[in-house]
Parts: C-alpha cells; sequence; structure tokens
C-alpha cells in the first residue's frame, strides 16, 4: 500500500524581522499565501526508513535523515511507538533552495503521508505540533492557503483572501543559505534598533478583498536587503520582472527565487516571458494562489 500527498510552494507576501533573540531565533510576522507549484510526496512500507527524490534539481536534495520529510516520519513514528519503516519518495516541483518552502513542504507531506498509511489518526492539532518542531514554515505547508505566522512563523492564524492572485517566479542560478541570510540581515542591523515585527493591516485587506493592485503597494520583505546584499544580481531580476509590467516585485522569503506579482494570467505570460529572455535568471515559473495545503491524492492506493 502507498499514500501520495500533494504539498505547495509558499510566497511571503509580507515578511517582518524582529531583532534575534537569545535562542538565536527572530520574532516574526509573516504573511504567507500558498501557490500552486507542488512536490509529492510518496510513502510505501518498507523494511527500513529510506528517501529517494526525482525532479529538477533533485541532486541537491539530502536523502538521509537530515530531510525533513525523514524527520517527519521518524517524529510520527516516535510518538505513536511504532518504528519509521517507509519508503519516502519524493517528486519535487518546487525550487530547491528557492525560498519557497519546498523542504517544509516535504515534511508537511511526509507526516500527513505517514498518518494515512499507519492509520495513526493523529489529530489537526498534534500534527500541527509536530509540524513546529521540525520548522518554522512546516506547519503553513499543512495548512496552506493564507495565514499570518508569528514567532518564529509557526504559530498561525488562517486569513481570508477574496480572490485569486497570480505569480511569476524567476529562480537563480545558484541558492542562498537561509542561516547565512538571518546573519547578513543581523550584520546590517547591527547598531540601530529592529522595530517589533507587525502584520500590515493595508495587505492583510488588500488579500481579504482580492485586491492586486492594493496587494501590491503593500508587500515587504525584511530579509530581502540581506538577500540582495549575498547576491546582487538579483536586483537585475527584480528590475527586469519591474520593467516588463509586475506590479509589485520581490525576492521570496530568504531568497534567492524573486516572486512577481501580476494582474492576470496574461500579464503572467508577458512577465514570465521578459525575464526568460532577459539572462538575469536560470528558469521561470507562473502560479496562482492561494492554493490548498497538504492534500492526500486519492485513497490508499496498492504498489
Amino acid at each position: 500500500m502507498s499514500v501520495t500527498v500533494r504539498v505547495p510552494a509558499k510566497v511571503n507576501v509580507q515578511l517582518a524581522v524582529g531583532a534575534a533573540r537569545p535562542d538565536g531565533f527572530h520574532d516574526l510576522a509573516n504573511v504567507f499565501l500558498a501557490v500552486g507549484l507542488y512536490d509529492e510526496v510518496t510513502v510505501t512500507p518498507a523494511d527500513g526508513l529510506r528517501v529517494t527524490c526525482e525532479g529538477p534539481d533533485a541532486d541537491q536534495v539530502p536523502l538521509d535523515r537530515t530531510n525533513l520529510a525523514a524527520r517527519a516520519a521518524e517524529a510520527l513514528a516516535v510518538r505513536y511507538g511504532r518504528s519509521p519503516d517507509v519508503h519516502i519518495h519524493i517528486a519535487k516541483d518546487i525550487p530547491v533552495a528557492g525560498g519557497m518552502a519546498g523542504g517544509s513542504a516535504d515534511g508537511a507531506g511526509a507526516l500527513v503521508a505517514c498518518d494515512a498509511l499507519w492509520g495513526t489518526r493523529a489529530s489537526r492539532v498534534e500534527l500541527l505540533e509536530i509540524c513546529a518542531e521540525l520548522g518554522s514554515d512546516v506547519p503553513f505547508s499543512l495548512v496552506g492557503g493564507a495565514a499570518l505566522g508569528i514567532g518564529r512563523g509557526e504559530k498561525l492564524t488562517t486569513l481570508e483572501t477574496g480572490g485569486t492572485f497570480h505569480w511569476v517566479f524567476a529562480m537563480a542560478g545558484r541558492g542562498l543559505s537561509t542561516p547565512a541570510v538571518f546573519r547578513e540581515f543581523d550584520r546590517l542591523g547591527e547598531g540601530r534598533e529592529i522595530p517589533a515585527p507587525v502584520a500590515s493591516r493595508e495587505l492583510l485587506d488588500a488579500l481579504a478583498k482580492g485586491d492586486p493592485d492594493a496587494l501590491a503597494a503593500a508587500v515587504s520583505n525584511d530579509l530581502q536587503p540581506a538577500a540582495l546584499s549575498l547576491f546582487p544580481e538579483l536586483s537585475d531580476t527584480l528590475a527586469a520582472g519591474r520593467s516588463a509590467g509586475a506590479l509589485a516585485a520581490l525576492v521570496s522569503g530568504s531568497g534567492p527565487t524573486t516572486a512577481f506579482l501580476v494582474r492576470d494570467p496574461g500579464s503572467a505570460a508577458k512577465v514570465a516571458q521578459a525575464l526568460r529572455t532577459s539572462g538575469t535568471c536560470r528558469t521561470v515559473r507562473t502560479a496562482s494562489g492561494p492554493a490548498p495545503g497538504a492534500t492526500v491524492l486519492g485513497d490508499r492506493v496498492a504498489s
């Protein structure tokens, strides 16, 4: 028997970052929007825990027990007193190391898939607790849609959205380390007071109304200066998207993927084509949101 779960990518339409805490983390006001780029995580009974991966940049995905999907299986198994004997296969379509929570999505997907395969029937609260233990973005990968994350980003409040938002994503030629971006954020902020992170009222209203122009005026990412400091060439990508007519352009999360909000699918096609010919990025994808969170595809299927 096997179970397959589909999990979405995310874009941060607002990422407000506070000063470093004593534990090394940062308080966040993180407004997530799930978008329709998906990984599929399939779990099958096995003699031990094993991870395989296919898809774009699959060679960059760790296949040992540092992989969040493996850690998710182990965490659920420990909680229910069983062995994590599963083969986890990840079909990647979310950019790897791109600031779109691909690894977090795989963790949430494996957790939901193992819960279904093993019949543990964990509650939603339990699943979210395990997600929060795995990483700051993992709970949102489970929930999907749109949400405000506070704390490290793991404490979620679901947000209303009044329509569909269309995006173009440009993938860079190399990755960026999230810890390195946060360290650069701290370095750039030395000697000045960092305000407490607060969600933008204008941005939340724009999401609720489904208004792309109002959302474009409100999107922000406090990590963007740090990402651009470490990867200056991203400025050229952002400029190319703006010149092609994007309503807003920003680094997605810690980067290096850049995200462009557009008005409609036609505008998305135009901006995507301009980015492809700009020579400033490796690949380009279009997607819309909100998208659903971790979803089991069908019932258990015989392997």
